[in-house]
């Protein structure tokens, strides 16, 4: 074990012993409190992920349970705010959109240095797309279908309006571009001729008003739900963006060019024309062919937004995971190849 790997395993096993004292607050009946196994999950974009085993007695017997901390960077490709994917967990939890058990969120850093919450881990499923494609027949409509599920909540009803912004049907499309839009303004190291050409598209050739104002999870896609060796999904991840809105969004994001496989079907399990019949008869809402072709071109703005913001992050030095600059040069060349098919300039 080199020095680096001892100051590593020391910074984890910190983690490990601090994590272990905030439960022993938020579980005053239990002696004996544990974290153990505690593994970094690399890959997601605006949050520290691990995995744990947290083990304690009570009532005389010894129990553990696994699960996942999710804390907040010191940079991050996307500022999110962590209450409103925590409210998402719990508002639908126990409903047809199966996600994990989120038990507690800390805002206070005295515990962990940033804000993080703590949820149930769903073991033994897959989110590899590869694998997804070997299961497509079945995941295809349970995908479309969760999604349509999505859209037909009421906020109010299941209490996420409370850590959710509101917004009128016919501002839904001018918040979310503005907010994009501002997004490249502040982040970007090179001019982005391409996005700008299609956000001038866009605010001349709005969008209808959204049919409902709902959920959206705003980043639903193959690699973003787990599923079983059946091809049954367990449970939709990363709500981390989720915000009221279109459902079109959601719809839109999932059907952009860059998630789909190499004969074309849209999140590598479905043809487009599949993905919008189930999701219509799923949510009761009409893909009205104007209207989506206009959240498609805006998830290639939105997606180069990320991508630009991944660069800045990497570059400035404020994130060093090489998974900000793959995805700025590999993602970002594609998404401008989308967004150029979308307004007839390629093929």
């Amino acid at each position: 074990m080199t020095v680096g790997d001892r100051t590593d395993a020391s910074a984890e096993r910190s983690l490990e012993d601090r994590l272990a004292a905030y439960l022993s607050e938020q579980l005053p009946s239990a002696e004996d409190i544990r974290v153990v196994d505690l593994e970094r999950i690399f890959g997601g974009a605006s949050r520290e992920t691990y995995r744990f085993v947290l083990t304690y007695r009570e009532e005389g017997e010894t129990r553990s349970r696994r699960l996942i901390l999710r804390r907040d960077p010191p940079g991050s490709l996307i500022e999110t705010e962590r209450a409103v994917e925590f409210g998402a967990y719990r508002a639908f939890h126990g409903t047809p959109v199966p996600v994990p058990e989120a038990l507690w969120l800390e805002e206070d850093p005295k515990w962990l240095d940033y804000p993080f919450f703590i949820m149930e881990e769903i073991v033994g499923m897959q989110s590899n797309a590869r694998f997804a494609s070997q299961h497509a027949k079945k995941l295809a409509p349970q995908k479309w279908t969760i999604l349509g599920e999505i859209a037909k909540v009421d906020p109010a009803a299941v209490g996420i309006d409370a850590v959710m912004e509101a917004v009128g049907p016919d501002e839904c499309w001018k918040r979310e571009l503005g907010y994009w839009e501002k997004q490249i303004d502040r982040n970007e190291l090179c001019p982005q001729p391409i996005a700008r050409a299609a956000i001038r598209w866009l605010r001349r050739n709005p969008p209808l008003p959204a049919q409902r104002v709902g959920v959206v999870h705003a980043d639903y896609r193959t690699g973003n739900f787990l599923f079983d060796e059946h091809g049954v999904i367990r449970a939709i991840l990363d709500w981390e963006m989720a915000h009221l809105g279109d459902p079109l969004e959601d719809l839109a994001w999932g059907l952009n060019p860059v998630w789909r496989s190499a004969d074309g079907r849209v999140g590598g399990i479905a043809s487009r024309e599949e993905a919008i019949g189930i999701w219509e008869k799923a949510s009761g809402l009409r893909a009205d062919p104007h209207s989506l072709r206009w959240w498609e071109l805006f998830s290639s703005v939105k997606g180069q937004a990320i991508w630009v913001s991944s660069a800045k992050e990497f570059t400035d030095g404020k994130n060093q995971d090489l998974i900000l600059a793959v995805a700025a040069w590999l993602m970002g060349n594609r998404q401008d190849c989308a967004i150029l098919s979308e307004l007839g300039y390629a093929s």
